[in-house]
């Protein structure tokens, strides 16, 4: 197992580095170049001034490998904008994405699995199909409708809950402020990743329930739920968790658009703002914390299935 995790923590460091060289390079080679964070300026002196400035005159290679030394110190460097440090920004804004994804994640799991099993127990049904025919609808309606639509209707319709923003802490944590302010957004991000959870598990569940075991344990006069919960379930999880560890990094990418739909002051709300700014050491520092997330996502994934199926081990 501690070899396995070496190996894995290798491997993902590996691809941080990848993606950190080819996120430098593509930013600096994008339209405008890096000499767009001075296109405010009239005059080449003074751009030239700005560049010299901000570092940007020196060749690519060697800006990256000042970048790379101060991401191993922890320094981020500073927004080219308003000057402020990346890293303290980028820790506040990462704490909404991930209270976000956890809560989509939740509200999918939560409400995707057993309805993968309902749909699975009552194959061709009127549950089933109607199961179906949401799990469509959810793949289909892009993601910044859903959430303009919810706005609409629980905000501005009924305002029974918040169009945007977070709870103010400022005064006390409120469970029931924060949960006002987040079932909207992380409602409508579950309802994009749900489908595919749904769907996932119903066939993985499927494919287990004519098995002979689950036969005989029938047989031998056992219920059907605890055929299901016991025998069925725990043999089609596995594939349930990889199924899972794909809808991760959905996640991420959902959270930049419904961040902004909602105007939650998150990760994927400072990406859009750095792309649209050209600050390119918070597209670095977001675009690595996504990737880091990802990675340490998917190693808790894989070490997940020996818990469930103790037949697999990770040498």
């Amino acid at each position: 197992m501690l070899g396995f995790l070496g190996r894995r923590v290798g491997q993902g460091l590996m691809v941080l580095v990848l993606i950190s060289l080819v996120t430098f390079f593509l930013i600096n080679l994008a339209p405008g170049g890096p000499s767009a964070a001075a296109r405010f300026e009239s005059t080449a002196e003074e751009r030239a001034a700005i560049q010299k400035q901000l570092g940007l005159d020196r060749p690519i290679i060697v800006r990256y490998g000042s970048w790379a030394a101060g991401v191993l110190q922890g320094n981020f460097g500073d927004t080219l904008s308003g000057g402020q440090p990346v890293a303290p920004m980028l820790r506040q804004r990462l704490g909404t994405t991930l209270q976000l994804g956890l809560s989509a994640l939740l509200l999918s799991v939560v409400i995707g699995i057993p309805l993968g099993i309902l749909t699975a127990m009552r194959r061709n049904s009127v549950l089933d199909h109607a199961v179906n025919a949401l799990s469509t609808l959810g793949m289909s309606v892009p993601d910044f409708w859903t959430g303009i639509m919810a706005i609409l209707l629980f905000a501005v319709t009924l305002k029974v809950l918040p169009a945007s923003g977070l709870a103010d802490m400022s005064t006390g944590f409120s469970p029931i402020e924060w949960l006002r302010h987040m079932i909207l957004p992380a409602g409508v991000l579950a309802f994009v990743m749900l489908p595919n959870l749904v769907r996932f598990t119903r066939a993985s569940l499927l494919e287990v329930l004519g098995a002979d075991y689950l036969r005989t344990a029938r047989a031998k006069g056992v219920r059907e739920w605890s055929v299901i919960v016991k025998h069925a379930l725990r043999n089609a999880f596995v594939p349930i968790v990889a199924m899972i560890g794909l809808i991760l990094p959905a996640l991420l990418s959902g959270s930049v658009i419904i961040e902004s739909v909602f105007g939650l002051p998150g990760m994927g709300r400072l990406a859009v703002d750095a792309a649209l700014g050209r600050d390119y050491n918070t597209i670095m520092a977001v675009t690595l914390a996504a990737g880091a997330i990802v990675i340490v996502t998917n190693l808790m994934v894989d070490l997940a299935y020996t818990v469930i199926d103790p037949r697999i081990r990770h040498d």
